[in-house]
């Protein structure tokens, strides 16, 4: 079974397997639906029909879509960062290159392939087009405790600042590359690959 979200974006926990199914139904039927209508014409009720539950059970962990739409957000990211890790398994130990590779190929297959993640993707798009800074520090946060130990690096401050940076100029141009074509231009993502191995060079080499 898939990971659900942390605690802390639900009413109400998942305690038991059937109840944590129910909730991975419900995210899912979320991520369809926000492909297939969007995020302003998401409704619970149409998330409650189409993950086959009632609707008290969405309003049992949701008080509302918003709050569902960053439960799914939360959701990809535990996926992206299982991805990202199991790319680093099959990786050669400090070959930060290798690293950098695992963690844009991975976010752009998800941004191809995982239902809703075009819309929600780690938080940052709802409303549609409305981009913070949370999200991104979220993403970088949690890719620096899992390169630290890779790279055989220390997660101070310098390296917290580093991989921010890296996060938010990834951030941007890939969406520019997705704004370009829906599969994403193969030569922007390209200058982006480049622009951070030299970026990260003065660092981590």
């Amino acid at each position: 079974m898939k990971p659900v979200p942390h605690a802390t974006s639900l009413r109400r926990a998942p305690v038991q397997r059937r109840s944590a199914e129910r909730l991975t139904r419900i995210l899912d039927a979320c991520a369809g639906l926000l492909d297939e209508v969007g995020y302003d014409a998401l409704s619970t009720r149409a998330v409650a029909q189409r993950a086959g539950v009632p609707i008290g059970s969405v309003y049992r962990f949701f008080g509302n879509k918003r709050e569902m739409a960053d439960a799914l957000a939360q959701r990809n990211l535990e996926r992206y960062v299982e991805r990202v890790t199991e790319r680093l398994d099959r990786a050669r130990a400090g070959d930060w290159r290798a690293a950098m590779d695992a963690v844009l190929d991975e976010y752009l297959a998800m941004k191809r392939t995982a239902p809703g993640f075009s819309l929600v993707d780690f938080g940052n798009q709802i409303p549609v087009g409305c981009r913070h800074d949370e999200p991104n520090t979220r993403v970088s946060d949690r890719l620096t405790e899992l390169l630290a130990g890779y790279l055989g690096r220390t997660p101070d401050t310098d390296l917290r600042r580093v991989f921010l940076v890296a996060v938010e100029s990834a951030d941007t141009l890939v969406q520019l590359a997705f704004r370009i074509d829906p599969e994403g231009d193969e030569a922007i993502i390209a200058e982006t690959r480049e622009l951070l191995r030299a970026y990260l060079a003065r660092v981590l080499d």
